[in-house]
């Protein structure tokens, strides 16, 4: 009977958010955290106090207005860009020297070599792609689940439609449950933003449901291919192990590009890919973007927000690489991550020229050749020292972005024996740490921010909760489905982004969980 009572006034219980709001004094802190670092002669103090508050997005800094009105204008720019692009290939002459004494017709001959090895075939089975959970032309965020978007009508654009027929050959059981069969025909995709940095958005297109589904298969094969020649699209570390070595010997280069995706023009596709991959991936991008409320043609061939863009991406850089470094007769490193690039130092220069050649524009403030630093897939390296930054992005509202700071400066202050160096820094860990209850110290994950990380061990730990949102059960089986029928293959790894949502319950501790590994060294004398 006592039990039945305690159950029931569970139930009933109010619920409290434990990731409660932080006073004014907290959030000066976790904002000025870094101000008390500025003035020391090391470089990653420096670096630090530089970048800390670069990505930093509010409104009395940078209305959300003015942000997108940047990020807009950019992607302008980068059309105008790309319609330049087009209206050359159209006109280079094909004895045009791109490189010395190499013509663009033989560099344009050996990269399409490489692409044909790299793509091999077009078979149908390519058509067979998934979901990601983000939003579409049809779906708003809150219903954007890969369940429901196997479920009820569908966008597509009218170049798109013919491919349905392969679907529902292939997959049976889309025939069956009358998948992908009442459609909605769109002309093209949907421009968006999402926070970058202070002054400016990045941009981004929802794609229609059924072209997103038929670019993911695209890009899935196009990353299981380059993993046969070394380029490994699920892993990060080698390009940051390989910058770290360029910093420390010189040797390597790390180029990144400026508005990457944004500027892959459609003559550079066309002339690179073979004629029957080019005319599917042709079919299945969409043609038009629709900006507030105005619809244009595209002169880029894919935006953010395709899917198959991040691959293309990297197939394109590693072929131009390539080439490049066969002409020039420079053997050595190629690494690809989407625009993140790196090769031997001495190809450098070539590189950069045949990119700009082709449309592409290199980032100088985040390109290095020659020095002691390098940077890559968010690693940053000086002389073979780890001097990667950490960022505050948002303003420190909540429980949770104190816990994130303090444990993001606790694993730079730990990195390559930094808080030697400086003896202050576990005073200014303290500082933040003070504003977190001891029930949720003694974390051991300083990538989370639901648990402080410390030697002192808490009872308790945070844990994000969201409002539940009923699946199609159909659609949640059509996905089940579709995700394990090429189980065997390796899966595509997607990086997520740092959840925003706020509320969170309090749980104990399991009993048993892994201890800190990340000392000061006033926690261990």
């Amino acid at each position: 009977m006592y039990k039945h009572r305690r159950k029931k006034t569970r139930a009933n219980a109010k619920f409290r958010n434990w990731n409660y709001a932080l006073p004014g004094s907290a959030k000066e802190s976790v904002i000025g955290v870094v101000n008390s670092i500025v003035g020391r002669e090391d470089f990653a103090s420096a670096y630090l106090a530089k970048e800390y508050l670069s990505k930093f997005c509010e409104e009395s800094l940078v209305p959300a207005s003015e942000r997108r009105s940047n990020a807009i204008r950019k992607f302008r720019e980068c059309e105008e860009v790309n319609a330049k692009t087009n209206q050359r290939f159209l006109e280079l002459d094909p004895g045009y020297n791109l490189l010395p004494r190499v013509t663009l017709s033989s560099f344009l001959r050996r990269a399409r070599k490489y692409v044909r090895e790299i793509l091999g075939p077009l078979h149908d089975e390519v058509v067979l792609g998934s979901f990601s959970g983000g939003a579409s032309t049809s779906r708003r965020r809150t219903m954007s689940s890969p369940a429901h978007k196997f479920n009820g009508k569908a966008d597509v654009t009218e170049d798109a439609v013919k491919f349905l027929d392969v679907i529902h050959r292939l997959a049976p059981l889309s025939r069956q449950y009358q998948t992908f069969y009442d459609i909605n025909v769109v002309p093209g995709n949907v421009l968006f933003t999402v926070p970058k940095k202070t002054e400016i958005d990045r941009c981004a297109c929802k794609e229609p449901d059924i072209n997103m589904f038929l670019q993911k298969g695209v890009g899935r094969h196009i990353r299981r291919r380059l993993l046969r020649f070394g380029i490994n699209l699920n892993d990060q570390s080698r390009n940051r192990m390989l910058a770290k070595v360029g910093s420390e010997l010189n040797t390597l280069a790390t180029i990144d590009l400026s508005s990457a995706s944004d500027t892959i023009s459609h003559a550079v596709v066309k002339a690179l890919l073979p004629r029957l991959w080019y005319e599917y991936l042709n079919d299945i991008r969409s043609h038009t973007v629709e900006i507030e409320g105005e619809t244009f043609r595209m002169e880029m061939f894919s935006s953010m927000g395709n899917g198959f863009t991040f691959e293309l991406e990297s197939l394109i850089f590693f072929v131009l690489a390539r080439t490049t470094a066969y002409f020039t007769g420079i053997s050595g490193i190629i690494s690809i991550y989407g625009d993140d690039i790196i090769v031997q130092s001495e190809l450098y220069e070539d590189l950069i020229w045949v990119l700009h050649e082709f449309g592409f524009s290199c980032n100088t403030d985040k390109s290095f050749h020659n020095g002691p630093f390098r940077e890559s897939c968010g690693g940053h390296y000086y002389h073979g020292i780890d001097v990667t930054p950490f960022y505050l992005k948002r303003p420190p509202d909540r429980l949770t972005d104190v816990i994130r700071v303090a444990n993001q400066l606790r694993l730079w202050a730990v990195t390559d024996g930094r808080q030697y160096e400086n003896p202050n820094l576990y005073r200014y860990w303290l500082e933040l740490a003070s504003f977190v209850p001891r029930e949720f110290w003694g974390g051991y994950d300083c990538s989370l921010d639901t648990k402080l990380v410390s030697v002192e061990r808490g009872t308790h730990s945070l844990m994000r909760v969201s409002e539940p949102r009923q699946q199609p059960p159909l659609g949640a089986y059509m996905n089940w489905h579709n995700t394990n029928w090429n189980r065997s293959l390796e899966p595509e790894k997607e990086l997520e982004p740092v959840s925003t949502i706020q509320k969170c319950r309090r749980r104990r501790s399991p009993l048993g969980a892994p201890g800190c590994d990340e000392y000061f060294y006033e926690e261990v004398v």
